[in-house]
């Protein structure tokens, strides 16, 4: 006769009783995994967030001159705008590096929050709207805060659609980076040069060169490391793709 019930220590199955047993047990678990904290779709929820909070901050610096979240030489840019009213110079700088951050995202695994929220969301963005002459969503701290949140839910969304389209599509042969996390940027972001390295030397040895040469090649421009290291790393990748599980 088969023995159908149940051990009382953990509800672990009794032996010949047919049913699964969990292999691995906890330690084989990534923790969190299956969690929101470690979903997809809550990637632009956080984003979304941030960038309620870091246009709200903008609306500050614009209606009272304090609170944004960028360095002195960014926000000096937007400050000549609001004075002379040429926005030219603050929208073309800050929505370009918007642009670049959500192409490299996707691919690299990191957003920078620097360059693509603080940046993009919290100069390029505003100084675009100020220049067309919609004035509410910096006026008004109602107005700002779902603006804000809008604008990175819309970033999030797009970060994950070309993730799906490109390194995680159906067949694809390499992975280039990992999930997609935010990483520090402006000042903090030159120090991750040497990490990008090392981990793109861990991926394969002709990533890990070509992320090398990249940083070297910046260094001789007197640029910040991370932008070669990933650049070389990126190309090399194209040549060199690392093979998907």
């Amino acid at each position: 006769m088969t023995d159908t019930s149940t051990a009382a220590a953990g509800g672990i199955p009794a032996q010949n009783s047919g049913a699964p047993e969990t292999k691995g047990g906890f330690l084989s678990r990534v923790p969190g995994e299956g969690s929101f904290w470690l979903a997809e779709w809550a990637f632009p929820v956080f984003v979304a967030c941030l960038a309620a909070g870091i246009f709200t901050g903008t609306h500050l610096y614009y209606v009272y001159d304090t609170g944004v979240f960028n360095d002195v030489a960014v926000a000096s840019m937007l400050k000549a705008g609001m004075e002379n009213g040429s926005y030219g110079a603050a929208a073309a700088f800050g929505a370009g590096f918007l642009f670049a951050r959500i192409i490299e995202g996707p691919m690299v695994g990191i957003l920078d929050i620097g360059g693509s929220l603080q940046t993009g969301v919290g100069i390029g963005i505003p100084a675009m709207l100020l220049g067309a002459g919609f004035t509410a969503p910096l006026q008004h701290f109602w107005l700002a805060v779902p603006v804000g949140a809008l604008l990175g839910g819309i970033i999030g969304i797009a970060i994950i659609v070309i993730r799906r389209a490109t390194v995680n599509s159906t067949g694809g042969t390499s992975t280039f980076g990992a999930d997609v996390m935010m990483g520090a940027g402006n000042s903090a972001g030159r120090y991750l040069g040497p990490l990008v390295i090392i981990s793109a030397a861990t991926a394969s040895l002709p990533v890990g060169l070509g992320s090398t040469i990249g940083a070297l090649v910046f260094y001789k421009w007197q640029k910040p490391l991370t932008g070669g290291a990933i650049i070389g790393a990126m190309l090399a990748g194209l040549f060199f793709p690392i093979p998907g599980k």
